[in-house]
């Protein structure tokens, strides 16, 4: 399965868990999307829900998603 990253744009309320423009692993949850949230690996390495409206999706060449994919692994 292919994954997924979007970049972070805000993080108030969760400073300790997000970063500002950083890429993060997003995990398919189609519940959470209904409540227009995102399930992201987070800087713990777990994966948590938040505000959709806190990233901003992202073209990544196939080379650097390549890279990523291997780093996630």
């Amino acid at each position: 399965m292919k994954k997924h990253f979007i970049l972070c744009v805000e993080n108030q309320g969760y400073e300790a868990s997000l970063e500002i423009r950083k890429i993060y692993q997003v995990l398919i949850d189609r519940e959470a999307e209904k409540h227009h949230q995102v399930r992201v690996v987070d800087e713990s390495g777990e994966d948590y829900l938040f505000p959709e409206r806190y990233f901003a999706s992202v073209r990544l060449p196939s080379e650097t998603k390549e890279k990523l994919e291997l780093i996630t692994a």
